[in-house]
Parts: C-alpha cells; sequence; structure tokens
C-alpha cells in the first residue's frame, strides 16, 4: 500500500443503480467528487466513513486498512471528520459546547492552541456563545466544519456542505473553505456538483456518472478535456494557478501572470505577488488567424490548437488550446471552427475578456 495515497475500491447494487470504483487519491489537497444528482457521489463518501458497507469494499488511509474483505473498521473508530449538508449542531448547546461535545467523545482530539487556529481560520471567535438558532446558515456550516476538525481527523469529508445554503451565504462562507484548503495537511473529499466551487477550492478531481469514474486527474488538467462524457454546458472552461504583477488603480483591473501568459481581469483586492486562482469560461474565449488592433478584448494571447470535439449542441465545438505550458478551452461554432480551418498543431489567437475572469 503507498504510505502517500488513498486507496479506494467499492462494488454495490441497489435496484435501479450500481456503484463500481477504483480509485487512487493523492494523500493531501482537496479532491472533488463531482458529477449530477445520483450519480453516486454520496454513497461513495458514506462507504468510507463506514456508514454504509458492502462486502466488495477496500479503503486504505495512506497506507492504512481501514476495511476489505476480512476487515472492517466501524465508523466511530475511523479517525475522520464529516460535514453534511445541514450542519446538525445540537440546538440546545452554544457553538462552543458543540465544538466540546465532539471533542469529549474522540480518541484524540485537537490542543487548545490547534483549536484556536482552526476558530480564527473559519472566523467563528465571536459566535460561540450563541445557540444554533442565533446563527446564519453560512455560520452554522462554519461551526459545523470546525467540530469536524476538533477530533483531530486524518482525512475531512465534505457532502455538499454549500448546498442548503442561499447564494449570499454561499459566497460568504467560500473564502473560508480557501483558508482552510490553504491551510489544511490532512486530505479533504468534497462532494459537488457546482462547478464553482469546484474550481475555487479542488486540486483533484474524480467525475462520476451513473456509479462509473469517467475522469479522473489534476484539475487543471482534467477540465481542460475535450473528450469528457460529461457535458458542463454553459460552465465548461480551465482553472490556473496564477500570481498579481500588476495594479491598475484607474481602471480598477489586475494583472496575472500564469505559466505561459498573462490576462488583465477586474481588481478583487489581491496584493502584487499574491497567489490567485482564476477561471476562464470557454464560452468568453474567441479565436482569430491575426491579433486584432482594433478590439474591446484587453487579453489576446499566442496559442495553439490541440484538440477539438463536438459540443453539447449539434452546431457547437470545444476546443482546446495550449498557451504556453496551460490550457485553454475555447467554443465556438463548428461553422467558425471550419471558416478557420482549425486542425490540431494551427497557431491561432486566444482572445479573453477581461470581465471573464474569476479570481
Amino acid at each position: 500500500m503507498n504510505p502517500d495515497t488513498l486507496r479506494a475500491r467499492f462494488r454495490l447494487a441497489h435496484p435501479g443503480f450500481e456503484l463500481d470504483v477504483d480509485l487512487n487519491l493523492p494523500g493531501r489537497g482537496v479532491t472533488a467528487l463531482f458529477g449530477p444528482s445520483g450519480s453516486g457521489k454520496t454513497t461513495l463518501l458514506r462507504l468510507i466513513a463506514g456508514l454504509s458497507r458492502t462486502p466488495e469494499g477496500y479503503f486504505a488511509m495512506k497506507g492504512e486498512l481501514w476495511q476489505d474483505g476480512a476487515k472492517f473498521m466501524p465508523p466511530h473508530k475511523r479517525p475522520l471528520g464529516y460535514v453534511f449538508q445541514e450542519a446538525s449542531l445540537f440546538p440546545h448547546l452554544s457553538a462552543r459546547g458543540n465544538l466540546e461535545y465532539g471533542m469529549k467523545r474522540s480518541a484524540e482530539r485537537l490542543s487548545a492552541l490547534e483549536l484556536e487556529h482552526v476558530i480564527d481560520l473559519l472566523g467563528i471567535g465571536k459566535l460561540l456563545d450563541r445557540k444554533p438558532h442565533q446563527l446564519s446558515g453560512g455560520e452554522r456550516q462554519r461551526v459545523a466544519i470546525a467540530r469536524a476538525l476538533a477530533v483531530k481527523p486524518r482525512i475531512l469529508l465534505m457532502d455538499e456542505p454549500l448546498a442548503a445554503l442561499d447564494l449570499k451565504r454561499k459566497h460568504e462562507i467560500l473564502p473560508y473553505l480557501e483558508r482552510l484548503h490553504d491551510e489544511l495537511e490532512i486530505p479533504v473529499l468534497y462532494v459537488s456538483h457546482a462547478p464553482d466551487e469546484v474550481a475555487r477550492l479542488a486540486d483533484h478531481i474524480v467525475v462520476l456518472e451513473s456509479g462509473r469514474v469517467v475522469a479522473q486527474g489534476p484539475l487543471i488538467d482534467t477540465l481542460a478535456r475535450v473528450d469528457l462524457p460529461i457535458r458542463l454546458g454553459e460552465d465548461a472552461g480551465v482553472v490556473l494557478d496564477a500570481v498579481v504583477v500588476e495594479r491598475d488603480a484607474d481602471w480598477h483591473l489586475t494583472r496575472v501572470a500564469f505559466a505561459g501568459g498573462a490576462f488583465w481581469t477586474r481588481d478583487g483586492g489581491h496584493g502584487v505577488g499574491q497567489h490567485v486562482r482564476v477561471r476562464v469560461l470557454a464560452r468568453d474565449v474567441s479565436l482569430a488567424l491575426h491579433p486584432s488592433q482594433d478590439s474591446s478584448i484587453l487579453n489576446v494571447l499566442p496559442a495553439t490548437v490541440e484538440a477539438l470535439a463536438e459540443g453539447e449542441h449539434p452546431a457547437l465545438a470545444h476546443v482546446r488550446l495550449r498557451v504556453g505550458q496551460s490550457p485553454l478551452l475555447a467554443r465556438l461554432t463548428r461553422r467558425s471552427a471550419d471558416a478557420l480551418g482549425l486542425a490540431p498543431g494551427k497557431p491561432v489567437y486566444a482572445q479573453v475578456k477581461a470581465v471573464a475572469l474569476v479570481g
């Protein structure tokens, strides 16, 4: 068993549904389990937690066997944290009481200093004396995440933790999840069907459809594939790691550099030198054979066509590009692709709207 990875093999059959997965997952960072409703994401997470069981199950956590055909470690003995869609806090206890309740029932727990760090990361210091009914949905979920981390888990499982929140609360909690992504040393398995959450948080992605793994790998490479059996439609695009290199205060713009070029985008308040993540949607990338001098588009980069595939509609095509060392996706009509003579190896210019980039 590889001591640096998670090994998961599960087969489970129910009337109308069958799960069959075989995975090697990174031992650090956020792995998104992504797919439509009913694809098996939550079922897989429950199997890993030991909340569901199948005779054909195997899970090893960084070289430590948790279950196979002969052994099954019960859920309460698995050193993991689990965050559900609903916060599920005890209503009669304060936020502090909920944290303490979880810690008292754990064989291992955070030290006082470590707990203070988690409280600070999640911004719940001022909420500790409040009861759950005095907290917003986003605040309750942040307390629930802190409770899951207070038991000092070796892995954190999160089952669509933002699904029950409205858009405003979701945007409030995402920055805290990003801080956790940067700080946590343990692996996180994050179930979601929301491409924007995956783009902001994940390092690795497993795409599930009808109980089967249809794609997996590093987020940047996997999102840039044009052969994915599952279509993202309007959400198709890539995620790039970048660094802020310039800010234009007059026009409220920021220039971010990535491996292969640079983009102008809206100023999000990040300082020069700060690492950021940008999401470029395929629908906001157009192609040209020559750079235009008279255009409203700020970002024009030389690129090379790597692959083409049919889009989600017969009129559309997805084009995978290479910009320096980085991938990019463009969505255009098949008519336009034919008029430009697009084919693998053809040099083009990728035109990207500044407003399309999401930090």
